[in-house]
């Protein structure tokens, strides 16, 4: 197996460079292409197979160093550079040495997004066919908010290692020792502002960091060219990866334009992917660049995976429950009564009835309240989750056990449960102050007393009505649940979530770090009357998109 480095002049002249693998024996071959602004070298290999393993199933990979990074030249400005660059970079790989003159796009999150980006209004600089994994088109809701809070860790985390970058690529080495000492100790968290601010005053994490979540007209939405939306599309999500809602969104917006893109959500955080998707892109770019593109594909449209260890599932037989088709079994009938539960006392009860035809369960009506109490010098931790530097499921209970963190815990379960839902949370809520967080969790509980979060969600609010008791939303991670029997649901409410997002001072203020000598104690007063937990279905799944059930492996 080989490769080279080869240089494209785009249109102004800028020249970006790209390592290039070639297989053995003749070609042509189709081409692989992955746009990244990390190092060609890397080449996303944390998550992907190396471009040698690619090579050998029959592609020409090409990596190549986005304008202004690694080796290639120009400046750096992030996403919005990637339109032209892209459609230069496709028109460009398409005449490669052995070429056959057919490109796929791959990548995830930054490299995710640069393949829907292209200006081209030739086919020559759209791609054949392109699998986006972990990427969005809206910068706020999809790269750098949730609920109205900038993810914290995450955001600076990231925004960070580009700006080390940066200064390695000018030569500032002690700028780079900086970030790097401050992201060990963990000192990131409050000077990352300051770093990014002093070290890459332009880049996209610091004019983030810098826009209000609920002004969404000052944020930038990307919008793919109309042809690519009906291009053969395989997104791949991670139940704890933040950016799952932008391949959601993704997949509806293909979905209405007449596409029929695949959709493969994994039990991932964003860097961890299992035992990856390596051999479902080489069959999916084989066929569409390589194969006689005729017939099938003969996958499922849709297919998911519970546990990291666990089966691929298509979704027909859960989508039919959760559409409430064929519901003629207990089981069935069980599934539909348990997306609706009451919050009451410190019990979560399935208002069973309704469409299932169970016998139903009265709405809590007793008025009861309960209060958290948010003292700002010990915030509740944020853990696991999407938004965690540990991302992914975690151990909850010593969280629980803390007399600021509202538990509502269902009775055990005598059947199984599984459900693919997006979980909401809306109760009557206030403060006596203008400003707080609600910071939900929702977990299973096993016999044995463990609690395993497997899913949360963020609700900021900020100004005067805080102070006033109004039905406030908590929507969380989509998840696939699946609880066995005697196992428990629980809920779990505080007022923060620190570091995932900064810790709300009370003031009105946008939040900007830590607790500071300006935060207040805040009191939270829940109002359970009517108040209840969806397990809602998630928008854009319909059971006609499915073929069965197991499916194949990635």
């Amino acid at each position: 197996m080989s490769w080279r480095d080869a240089w494209l002049s785009c249109r102004d002249g800028v020249r970006l460079i790209s390592r290039i693998w070639q297989p053995s024996g003749e070609g042509p071959w189709p081409v692989l292409l992955m746009r990244q602004p990390y190092g060609r070298a890397i080449a996303s290999t944390p998550t992907y197979a190396h471009p040698a393993w690619y090579a050998a199933q029959g592609f020409l990979v090409v990596v190549q160093d986005v304008r202004g990074q690694g080796g290639s030249e120009g400046t750096f400005t992030g996403f919005g550079q990637e339109a032209r660059d892209t459609a230069d970079s496709l028109r460009w790989a398409r005449r490669l040495e052995g070429s056959n003159g057919r490109v796929g796009l791959y990548g995830f999150s930054y490299q995710g997004l640069t393949q829907l980006l292209s200006d081209a209004v030739d086919e020559q600089g759209l791609p054949d066919c392109l699998a986006p994994a972990m990427a969005g088109l809206d910068e706020c809701r999809h790269w750098a908010c949730s609920g109205g809070a900038h993810w914290w860790a995450l955001g600076l985390g990231w925004g960070l290692q580009l700006a080390a970058l940066r200064c390695r690529r000018r030569g500032d080495l002690e700028g780079w020792r900086r970030i790097r000492r401050s992201l060990d100790a963990g000192r990131f968290l409050e000077e990352g502002p300051e770093l990014l601010e002093e070290l890459d005053p332009q880049g996209m994490a610091q004019r983030w960091l810098g826009q209000d979540p609920a002004v969404t007209q000052d944020w930038v939405v990307h919008e793919p060219p109309a042809r690519l939306w009906r291009r053969p599309m395989l997104l791949i999500g991670g139940w704890h990866d933040p950016h799952l809602e932008g391949v959601l969104d993704l997949w509806r917006r293909a979905r209405a334009a007449g596409g029929r893109p695949l959709l493969r959500i994994g039990a991932w955080t964003h860097l961890n992917w299992g035992d990856g998707v390596d051999g479902l892109l080489a069959r999916f770019f084989r066929h569409h660049l390589q194969d006689p593109a005729s017939g099938e594909f003969g996958e499922p449209e849709v297919a998911v995976q519970g546990g990291q260890h666990g089966p691929w599932w298509s979704l027909s037989v859960l989508l039919t429950v959760l559409s409430g088709e064929g519901a003629d079994s207990q089981d069935e009938r069980d599934q539909l009564a348990w997306r609706r539960w009451w919050l009451r006392d410190q019990a979560l009860l399935p208002a069973k009835g309704g469409d299932a035809g169970l016998a139903q369960a009265a709405a809590p009506d007793s008025g009861e309240r309960r209060w958290i109490v948010h003292d700002p010098w010990r915030p509740v931790p944020g853990r696991g989750g999407h938004l965690g530097l540990d991302a992914g499921p975690c151990e909850r209970g010593d969280l629980d056990q803390r007399r600021d963190v509202a538990c509502f815990t269902s009775p055990p379960l005598e059947r199984p449960l599984r459900l693919l839902a997006r979980p909401r949370l809306r109760l009557r809520m206030s403060a006596d102050q203008p400003g707080f967080d609600l910071c939900a969790a929702l977990s299973r509980v096993t016999p044995d007393g463990g609690v395993q979060q497997l899913s949360t969600g963020i609700s900021r609010q900020l100004g005067a009505g805080c102070q006033q008791a109004e039905w406030r939303e908590v929507q969380l991670q989509p998840l696939l649940l699946e609880l066995q029997p005697g196992e428990r649901l629980r809920l779990s409410l505080a007022a923060a979530a620190w570091p995932q997002v900064a810790v709300n001072a009370g003031t009105g203020e946008l939040p900007r770090g830590g607790s500071g000598p300006e935060h207040r104690v805040i009191t939270l007063e829940l109002n359970c009357q009517n108040a209840e937990l969806r397990l809602e279905p998630v928008e854009g799944l319909d059971p006609g998109a499915n073929c069965g059930l197991p499916c194949p492996p990635p």
